[in-house]
């Protein structure tokens, strides 16, 4: 499982949109410079960011995009439902048809729970982040400061939640021989 560049270009796009939305409108042109994606990449994510009504336009001159809400209002789950990005670990989308073998095996394979227990924890973490934390991560990091470490923090608290469940985080699998390791300093 993976993010593709739909979801991580969309998360880094509005974060540079919050953080210069307080002088007047963001070009796309402005944000496709300043982050290297391309001019009409950014028009379809931010075509579908406007309909799900995380961004306002204003068109002419001066124009350009402002966050439809809040920065603390907007999670990085908002922003990657938003462009549909998929965001499943499990081999068959949710649909349980992922059973392997003969033809009256079907159904789920022996790892779904794991990775459907792995999904909604992703879900959660991404959904206890918001783009008001980011841009000031951001902020601290112009003006020279290490950055609050609240992403680890997040991601430490996951995994505890991961590691707590039956099996140290496998629902139908082995345990693991060791639990998985708290990502502390990963995102500073």
């Amino acid at each position: 499982m993976r993010l593709t560049t739909k979801g991580r270009f969309a998360v880094t796009a509005m974060i540079d949109l919050a953080l210069r939305q307080d002088a007047g409108p963001v070009t796309l042109a402005g944000i496709s410079t300043r982050q290297n994606i391309s001019l009409s990449y950014l028009e379809q994510l931010f075509g579908k960011l406007r309909r799900h009504e995380l961004v306002e336009s204003t068109r002419g001159p001066g124009g350009g995009y402002r966050l439809g809400r809040k920065a603390q209002d907007i999670s990085v789950a908002d922003i990657i439902y938003a462009v549909d990005e998929p965001l499943d670990a499990t081999q068959c989308g949710g649909k349980e048809n992922c059973g392997s073998g003969s033809k009256s095996e079907a159904g789920r394979c022996m790892t779904h729970d794991l990775w459907a227990a792995l999904n909604a924890k992703m879900v959660d973490f991404l959904d206890s982040v918001t783009l008001r934390d980011l841009v000031d991560q951001q902020r601290m990091r112009a003006m020279g400061q290490q950055p609050v470490s609240f992403l680890a923090e997040h991601a430490d608290n996951l995994v505890k939640e991961v590691n707590s469940l039956p099996g140290g985080g496998a629902t139908q699998a082995p345990a693991p021989k060791r639990p998985l390791r708290p990502l502390r300093n990963s995102f500073a």
